[in-house]
């Protein structure tokens, strides 16, 4: 049987209407796993139902995360936050975390999970951590733009291997404070904490670059989703 893993949909207000990036289901399904796209909703009773039929949690991109999340003034170059997203992957991961039920963050999901977790972001790379870097990469996706270093003694090292390794960057806002129950499993040419796991946890891992778009061409992108869906067996 394959483990059912609950991806949290995103949302468009200009249509009124959820959608989802077909990479992230496609890389799921590739590897292992099914994916069952969850409501947009802060109904509990309802997300409890569908908590309660999946073995994984997979935490998409999109929306910046609310600066409220992690007890901050919104900047003026803060991008649109999503309050139903906010509050709706607050339930649903402490409700994972609680239960040690595996998790994989992307891009706003390992923002989110450390946002929530206690740490802090930057709202806007380009003016507060400004590099020679572009994380704001062009199409096509499924390119390396930069590399990270992944530390000893994470769950990325044993699935990726220590030292540096070529990742794709599609990103305005990143970890700024690290929250107290978050590791740093990979760090950025400029600095930027862009891989986390969560202490304690099985699997509870979050990284900032885009797996859902390279996952045709690069086997580390598969190698970490399949180590997501083994971890939901």
């Amino acid at each position: 049987m394959r483990p059912i893993i609950g991806v949290v949909p995103l949302f468009d207000e200009t249509k009124d209407s959820i959608w989802m990036l077909p990479g992230y289901l496609e890389a799921i399904e590739k590897c292992g796993g099914a994916p069952l796209i969850l409501p947009y909703t802060t109904n509990k009773e309802v997300l409890d139902e569908c908590f309660n039929m999946i073995e994984g949690l997979l935490l998409t991109g999109g929306h910046d995360v609310a600066p409220s999340v992690y007890g901050a003034a919104k900047s003026s170059v803060c991008g649109e936050a999503c309050a139903i997203r906010d509050e709706m992957e607050g339930y649903l991961l402490g409700k994972a975390l609680f239960e040690d039920m595996p998790v994989l963050g992307i891009c706003r999901g390992i923002q989110f999970m450390n946002a929530y977790l206690g740490g802090t972001l930057y709202q806007d790379l380009r003016t507060e951590h400004p590099s020679n870097i572009d994380h704001v990469m062009k199409f096509p996706y499924d390119r390396p733009v930069h590399r990270v270093e992944v530390l000893g003694n994470t769950t990325l090292a044993k699935i990726l291997g220590l030292g540096y390794h070529n990742v794709n960057s599609y990103h305005h806002q990143a970890i700024k404070d690290l929250a107290p129950d978050a590791i740093p499993m990979a760090i950025s040419e400029d600095g930027l904490v862009e891989a986390i796991e969560i202490k304690g946890k099985e699997f509870a891992v979050g990284v900032q670059w885009h797996p859902e778009f390279s996952y045709r061409v690069d086997d580390e992108a598969v190698m970490l989703v399949s180590a997501f869906v083994d971890a939901c067996i």
